[in-house]
């Protein structure tokens, strides 16, 4: 009976510990499965980084140069794990360098946990040295935000970080912890959050909507579908693709929907928006019903809303109650898990043949490729193309890799013609437009995704902004493939000037400097290629490599992006020159 009570009290003892508040930190993240996190040390935050390095060999830090590569990395960790991704700072300006990659994590749907140190609670609104009120500033660009006094606080603050910033439409999530609270003890205990009141991120699904959706689809004679990143975060692919092949219905993608659907598949219509292809766009204002799944109508896709598919009935399927009617009114509203949506509406669905109709947007296509595409990939100019390049990428990739593209002109040539067989392979800014994203998200999609190749495709410009994470791929050692377009200027702006401003190229021309130089003096092997005939070697051999590459191509300088949809426009009235 003794033995038995001692037993009892060891059991009762293993449930509770007594750490400070910083080993809780620790504690709470490898209990989340958090154990490869991208930050920058500092004052505040220095209690936290102590037990980092106590339990280094269970968790895993990645030391970036900038707390923006933090945040960048850790989005392009998310985006091609499908976890949860981890950045930390220190109070004052590193909370503050995170607020870009915060927000860009908000609009694009990323689950983040970003975890900063804040000064003593005692000095809190004192102005003290590095303190900043992180937890006002970043309110409008979080999912939700806290700020941790106590160190009582720690498990249960981070419990929930996790569970708002994965569950339902994802985000990023900010925990701001005050040093004492770090030095203070607490009895741990971890339970992982699985519910909290008044929080409802899935909608309960109403079979009204299903079976009203559904017969306005098996009506419908020019049904359209355009499909967005809400497909891959409700990891809704086979269900997505059963439902279009059983009504045959056209789909095109959101920029940030490429590669939910494969390039190549015989439904796929290309790429809706601004720079989006011709068909697509066309077509949208002659469909009966458009289809929105997991996409949120944005400006760059719907252009002029006064003239966007007034001909057609809008049915959403969404996880985001706010986003319906938000931008584009909708006759039907299906909200709930896409995964569970697409699930119950695919049985009600009439197995249906739309050849006619789809043969419409084959026609338009060739009509694009005659007057765009064929001379960007046969250019017979002196200078390279970008769709060149891209079009040599997927020789040599076979389709397969992640392409990580930072944003400019490069990211939509690399929208428009890469291809994509797996899911979660294009990862890019796109509701913010963040130049510098992709040289220090391509590191982080590479450790979610280490089994894949990861090329970052990056303009001369962007490349300037975070050049600096050549150091974390040198510290590291993380295989990426850095591709860099030098066309000497920035680009996209340098296109809207020479259309639209009589090509006064105000503070677009770059003078950069030797690319290649600097990547071999982070230890990068590097080359550089001018001429069409040696383009292809230099791609292949940058694949073929087994450690991190950088190449540069000189492209011609004053390339345009076409199809255009000029701001303001109808999606009718697309610019193929």
């Amino acid at each position: 009976m003794e033995t038995v009570t001692k037993q009892k009290q060891k059991v009762t003892t293993k449930k509770t510990i007594k750490i400070s508040g910083a080993e809780a930190v620790v504690k709470c993240l490898l209990a989340e499965g958090a154990d490869l996190i991208y930050g920058y040390p500092g004052g505040a935050i220095m209690p936290v980084y102590d037990e980092f390095y106590k339990y280094q060999n269970e968790l895993h830090h990645v030391l970036t140069r900038h707390e923006q590569g933090a945040i960048h990395a850790a989005q392009g960790f998310a985006r091609s794990s499908g976890k949860v991704g981890v950045a930390i700072a220190t109070s004052g300006p590193g909370a503050t360098n995170l607020i870009t990659g915060i927000a860009d994590a908000q609009i694009d749907s990323t689950p983040i946990v970003c975890i900063t140190g804040q000064v003593g609670s005692n000095l809190l609104g004192s102005d003290a040295f590095q303190e900043t009120d992180i937890v006002s500033i970043s309110t409008p660009v979080t999912k939700w935000n806290y700020q941790i006094t106590k160190a009582s606080e720690i498990p249960e603050v981070l419990a929930k970080a996790f569970y708002i910033a994965k569950s339902g439409r994802p985000g990023p999530v900010l925990i701001d912890i005050t040093k004492d609270a770090q030095f203070g003890e607490l009895d741990f205990k971890y339970k992982k959050c699985t519910k909290i009141r008044s929080y409802t991120p899935v909608p309960q699904i109403d079979m009204s909507k299903i079976e009203a959706a559904a017969e306005l689809i098996n009506k419908a004679k020019k049904p359209f579908v355009i499909f967005g990143q809400g497909v891959t975060l409700g990891q809704a692919e086979e269900e997505f693709k059963a439902f279009i092949e059983k009504a045959e219905i056209p789909s095109a993608s959101t920029l940030l929907g490429l590669s939910a659907l494969p390039t190549k598949h015989n439904l796929n219509v290309g790429m809706v928006g601004m720079h989006g292809h011709y068909a697509p766009n066309v077509m949208t204002n002659e469909c009966d019903v458009l289809i929105a799944i997991g996409m949120r109508f944005d400006d760059r896709v719907t252009g002029n809303l006064e003239t966007y598919a007034k001909q057609a009935k809008i049915i959403h399927f969404d996880i985001d109650l706010a986003e319906i009617d938000k931008n584009v009114k909708t006759d039907i509203a299906v909200m709930g898990d896409v995964k569970d949506t697409l699930s119950l509406i695919f049985p009600l669905i009439n197995k249906n043949t739309h050849q006619t109709w789809l043969q419409k947007f084959k026609d338009l296509y060739k009509v694009e490729f005659d007057e765009v595409i064929k001379a960007q990939l046969n250019s017979t100019s002196q200078g390279i193309t970008m769709a060149e390049v891209i079009e040599v990428l997927n020789n040599e990739t076979k389709g397969e890799a992640i392409i990580v593209s930072d944003v400019g002109q490069h990211q939509m040539i690399a929208s428009r013609f890469a291809n994509f067989k797996e899911t979660k392979s294009k990862i890019t800014s796109g509701g913010l437009g963040t130049m510098g994203f992709a040289l220090p998200a391509s590191i982080g999609a590479k450790m979610g995704a280490p089994n894949r190749e990861v090329v970052a495709i990056i303009g001369d410009g962007s490349f300037q902004m975070n050049i600096q994470e050549l150091g974390t791929v040198l510290q590291t050692k993380v295989p990426v493939k850095i591709l860099v377009l030098n066309n000497e200027f920035l680009g996209m702006v340098r296109q809207w000037q020479e259309m639209f401003f009589d090509r006064r190229y105000a503070s677009t021309v770059m003078t950069n400097p030797d690319f290649v130089k600097i990547a071999e003096g982070y230890s990068i092997k590097a080359d550089r290629v001018s001429k069409r005939e040696n383009l292809t070697d230099a791609i292949a051999k940058m694949i073929a490599s087994k450690e991190s590459y950088f190449l540069e191509v000189n492209v011609e300088k004053e390339g345009n992006v076409f199809p255009m949809i000029p701001t303001g426009a109808t999606v009718s009235d697309v610019r193929l020159k």
